[in-house]
């Protein structure tokens, strides 16, 4: 371990900020190691954003830096990165493209290409102490059953460049783990704050089902399919404080974790509770995923259908993520996954009201027309969530 970890005097480089997941885990950096240094990568167009958020943190300094995980030396002047590899203690990369609908050129560019980078500078970091990587569960792809946190490559196909190109950057990463302190993290779906609900789109398995539930049609639409596989999601602030646990025990180093519910709902179960939520019964009967598919492309559902309609593949995926390693690591710090039963009414009503204020707010009664809940991420015409 270097002096400068001994000392405790961390420095922190992050990417994928200012992203959902990355504002929260430079917040949570700066209130547990407040005389930590953090510095955070920031795309150019989103640099207003960044200087915004990073203005009202308390505690560490934080320090953005202009550049992209895409470019060489990530898009820092000499002087930069010299001295971020003098520095830098803790690398925690999360930036990456995450919709299921990404292009397959674009997702490999920002998800393969930009986490060898990310390698490359871990490599010269003369005090390196941990890459912390963010994956994901879907690099699973199509398998099915117990899926366990030390399996990658068991032969299995993807569904969509997005999972192609996060699996193809976790064997970077594992590579890299002969040589490097490496710790890789694999969320299932990340939905909002399990306190306020607070999410920044709409996208995923899960809100694919408060859509179907809260549509403008009278009755819910049905579930594709049967609905028996788990629908796994985490809310972002467990993600965030097990992944700040984990980064600071050393026998994380070298290791995968499913940050996951050990004990998920099945999709109907679900799908059922949301319905009550909103007061309407859900149809006894199903459609298939095909059948699905089309009713999403109604004019009256296509514009709020739009994120969600690659996520019917997901609803009933009988894919069960094992996470013993995060369980055996996190027992006894209070740190644990809650059930989405205690948290689905905070997450149902913030997704009405963000519906309620888009559609008082445009002429023509479309709640997902405008912002960050339109298909395209919030910075611009790229799939970029994450960077």
């Amino acid at each position: 371990m270097s002096e400068t970890r001994k000392k405790g005097s961390a420095t922190y480089f992050i990417t994928g900020y200012p992203g959902f997941i990355g504002k929260r885990l430079v917040e949570h950096i700066a209130r547990e190691d407040p005389k930590a240094h953090i510095y955070a990568l920031v795309q150019p167009k989103v640099l207003k954003e960044a200087q915004k958020h990073a203005a009202h943190i308390q505690g560490a300094r934080v320090e953005l830096l202009t550049g992209d995980v895409v470019d060489m030396h990530l898009g820092l002047s000499g002087e930069e990165y010299q001295h971020l590899c003098e520095r830098v203690t803790d690398v925690f990369h999360l930036a990456a493209v995450s919709q299921l609908g990404v292009a397959k050129e674009t997702a490999w560019r920002v998800n393969v290409d930009g986490t060898r980078n990310m390698l490359e500078l871990a490599r010269d970091c003369e005090h390196l102490a941990r890459f912390n990587d963010f994956s994901t569960c879907y690099v699973s792809g199509d398998r099915v059953g117990v899926i366990a946190e030390d399996e990658l490559d068991r032969a299995q196909g993807f569904r969509n460049a997005y999972e192609e190109s996060k699996f193809q950057a976790e064997r970077l990463v594992q590579r890299a783990a002969a040589t490097l302190p490496v710790t890789v993290y694999r969320p299932s779906s990340v939905v909002g704050d399990s306190r306020t609900g607070e999410i920044d789109r709409f996208e995923g398995p899960y809100y694919l089902g408060i859509l179907l539930v809260t549509s403008p049609l009278v009755v819910p639409l049905p579930l594709p399919g049967n609905g028996v596989a788990p629908l796994n999601v985490v809310p972002v602030d467990f993600v965030v404080e097990a992944v700040w646990r984990l980064s600071k025990d050393p026998r994380a180093a070298g290791r995968t974790f499913h940050l996951v519910d050990p004990n998920p709902m099945s999709a109907r179960r679900v799908y059922e509770l949301i319905a009550e939520k909103a007061n309407k019964r859900l149809p006894r009967f199903n459609l298939s995923a095909r059948a699905a598919d089309v009713m999403l492309r109604l004019p009256l559902l296509e514009k709020l259908a739009r994120p969600q309609r690659a996520a019917i593949s997901y609803v009933n995926h009988l894919a069960i993520y094992n996470c013993h390693n995060t369980l055996e690591l996190l027992d006894g710090t209070g740190v644990r996954c809650p059930p989405l039963s205690s948290y689905l009414e905070q997450l149902v009503a913030y997704v009405r009201e963000q519906y309620k204020q888009r559609r008082e707010g445009a002429e023509v009664e479309d709640p997902l027309d405008h912002g960050p809940f339109a298909a395209v991420e919030e910075t611009g015409p790229t799939p970029r969530p994450g960077r």
